[in-house]
């Protein structure tokens, strides 16, 4: 959770998270830091009874609720795609080494959503699934906020679902994870962000 947090710039410590998880307020730290930590509780505490339930599959329906709890105090509008409400535009990407790079027009997340779907329905393997997921789902932006947040969660779901453990992206690989999402949106190109992740997961066995 953490490192789910950090990668997200909240500032909040190990130890913070932890008191707050155990239902005590950190003082000091700002209230929509907080916010960010406890939606995230939520979001995976939502993951674990979808899994636990048999009930976790990937669709929108089930990516909308994760997102509406993730991203509910940040986005402009949470558990709807960009464009299905009233506001319209977003989906721009600030890459870390600067510039920007426009996410998939909003006209188009639905049918992109159905068409990454059916082609992850032709992968056998659960992993190359969830990594195929994670990084379509983030190049294509369908949220206005707290896509790579959702995504993750989707990822997990799929691994989860499967038998997996879910994979942590460590807080101090930030530099090597931002590296590969520049890749990924400037080249079309998940290669780089698919291996690193599948690193992490190696990196993860005892």
């Amino acid at each position: 959770m953490w490192n789910a947090a950090a990668l997200e710039g909240n500032t909040f410590t190990l130890p913070e998270v932890r008191t707050l998880l155990d239902g005590v307020t950190v003082g000091g730290r700002r209230i929509e830091e907080e916010k960010q930590v406890l939606a995230l509780v939520d979001g995976y505490s939502r993951l674990d009874d979808l899994v636990g339930a048999g009930r976790f599959a990937l669709t929108k329906a089930v990516s909308d609720d994760l997102h509406g709890r993730v991203a509910t105090h940040e986005a402009i509008e949470s558990g709807a795609f960009r464009g299905e409400g009233p506001t319209g535009g977003g989906g721009n990407v600030l890459l870390a080494s600067g510039g920007i790079v426009a996410g998939v027009p909003q006209e188009e997340l639905q049918a992109r959503f159905t068409d990454t779907v059916d082609f992850l329905d032709t992968l056998d393997d659960a992993r190359e699934r969830a990594l195929a997921y994670f990084a379509a789902a983030t190049r294509a932006q369908f949220y206005f906020d707290g896509n790579k947040r959702t995504a993750r969660l989707m990822m997990s779901g799929i691994l989860m679902a499967d038998g997996y453990e879910v994979v942590n992206i460590p807080f101090a690989r930030q530099f090597e994870f931002n590296k590969a999402l520049d890749v990924l949106f400037t080249d079309d190109d998940a290669t780089s962000l698919m291996g690193f992740i599948a690193d992490c997961a190696i990196d993860e066995r005892p």
